[in-house]
């Protein structure tokens, strides 16, 4: 499924008509995006990616938490300040490119909350 908020053409993929919910046409999206301001829906997916980047950050953490051995993930003293800061960027470039999905499901839950609040 293309990534509704990441692509780099804008809010929708190119050939989309309409934005797309679970790789359907959604209009309930669409109609809700033209009641907000393109300031909100900048700042929506601004914020929908955030929080794709905090819970891959924080998934990434946990799967490097018990690694031990040569190398970056290796057992020394400087390794849990640098194995912090290699997953957080980890986790910002995965979800700059689309993530697991989970910026499209946020992204559509604040521009419908907004839309409703108009």
């Amino acid at each position: 499924m293309a990534s509704l908020i990441n692509s780099t053409t804008g809010s929708m993929p190119n050939k989309a008509l309409t934005p797309m919910f679970n790789g359907r046409p959604d209009p309930v999206l669409q109609d809700a995006m033209k009641k907000v301001t393109p300031q909100q829906i900048t700042k929506a997916k601004a914020t929908a990616t955030d929080f794709e980047s905090m819970f891959l950050n924080s998934m990434f953490s946990q799967m490097t938490t018990g690694l031990k051995g040569e190398g970056p993930y290796g057992d020394t003293v400087g390794t849990g300040a640098w194995r912090s800061m290699l997953t957080d960027e980890y986790s910002k470039n995965f979800a700059k490119s689309g993530g697991v999905g989970i910026s499209n499901e946020v992204f559509r839950s604040l521009i419908l909350q907004q839309a409703n609040k108009s």
